[in-house]
């Protein structure tokens, strides 16, 4: 456990995902928590995936608790079961205020019923706005979350939006804008680009998750009237695989790189031309954009809330969903000997907005007021 410096509030907090899970949420939670200093001291959780105990950086504990669902009897089991746990883990007098990443899932109500009396400060993502909108009893935990917290943190204003058309009856006054952010050290020392081979092609990379809202099959049907474009994809593999019928219909050939770790992710950034970012509906910030601009790497993407916010005229909103319009983006970046070079400054300029140490302090400072 990691102990707090004078004045600072320890945190607990828990993500109910298993360790190792992929996603911009989770390399923000281990940011933040773990490691052998933490930016932010806490007492930090996830699950504990089936099978052998994985390897988890300093300061994750884990927990045993199976049966994680999204409806019904089963959900509520599963809450009290997570509850239970982290009330046999925590200490209550050592705990000063709680973060409740995600205002939907099993992880909120359960270290809310775990410590009912702590401070709370709910975090945004993006997620929980969208699992709400699917699944009612999510949608009931998001309402009783927003009600009750002290302080509800949005990385942007258009998902503070989001959650308000969701859950209209929460005072807005306890909504607190933290951007979130990218390693302070990505910023200051990035990976030094190799030397560019001459091509008449346009390296793409694609990094991420492939489930629904992030748009794979968009950009799939985007690319089938694109020229001269190489496209590589991060991602998880079954989640690759899965791609792959729609992309053999397509007649497009992906290099598949693998689930990079991120020291692998941010090097591929270095290697590639442009990032593409055709989600679907909303983005809670876009993490993986920033850090790809603080490599160096320009950004093409959908202009969906979030995304919008984030990346602004730092990057190249485009049209996923019209094949004529993201032909002629991608012929502009392959044949205009300026605009890949502006848009490496830019992002460069962009991405500097965002250090995570800011967060930290942000969120810190904001624990402070109620504990």
């Amino acid at each position: 456990m990691t102990f707090p410096r004078p004045g600072q509030p320890l945190v607990a907090t828990c993500l109910d995902l298993p360790a190792g899970s992929p996603g911009g949420s989770v390399e923000l939670f281990r940011d933040l928590y773990t490691g052998e200093d933490p930016l932010i001291p806490a007492r930090a959780f996830m699950l504990q995936p089936p099978g052998r105990r994985p390897a988890v950086p300093a300061g994750l504990e884990l927990l045993a608790v199976t049966g994680k669902t999204l409806e019904g009897p089963a959900f509520r089991r599963y809450v009290a079961a997570l509850g239970q746990a982290l009330a046999h883990a925590l200490a209550p007098e050592q705990i000063g205020v709680l973060h409740l990443h995600h205002l939907a899932f099993g992880a909120t109500p359960a270290l809310m019923r775990a410590l009912p009396h702590h401070p709370r400060i709910a975090l945004v993502h993006g997620t929980d706005l969208l699992f709400a909108e699917m699944h009612r009893d999510q949608l009931r935990v998001l309402r009783e979350t927003a009600r009750l917290a002290d302080a509800i943190v949005a990385p942007t204003p258009a998902m503070a939006d989001h959650l308000i058309r969701l859950a209209p009856q929460t005072d807005t006054h306890k909504i607190h804008h933290i951007p979130w952010g990218i390693p302070d050290h990505l910023l200051t020392t990035p990976p030094a680009a190799p030397k560019r081979s001459t091509t008449s092609h346009l390296r793409l990379l694609y990094a991420g998750r492939l489930t629904a809202e992030k748009g794979g099959d968009v950009l799939i049907k985007a690319l089938t009237a694109a020229r001269g474009v190489e496209l590589s994809v991060a991602a998880p593999r079954a989640e690759f695989n899965a791609l792959q019928p729609v992309l053999r219909k397509a007649g497009i050939h992906a290099r598949y790189l693998g689930w990079l770790r991120r020291p692998q992710l941010w090097q591929a950034f270095t290697e590639h031309d442009a990032l593409v970012m055709p989600s679907t509906t909303l983005e809670a910030m876009g993490l993986v954009a920033l850090e790809a601009q603080a490599c160096g790497l320009p950004v093409l993407y959908q202009p969906v809330p979030g995304l919008r916010e984030t990346l602004g005229g730092s990057a190249l909103a485009t049209d996923f969903t019209d094949t004529a319009a993201i032909a002629r983006d991608l012929d502009r970046l392959r044949t205009s000997p300026s605009l890949l070079p502006a848009l490496r400054n830019a992002g460069r300029t962009n991405a500097a907005r965002y250090p995570l140490s800011t967060t930290a302090a942000a969120l810190t400072d904001l624990g402070k007021q109620f504990s």
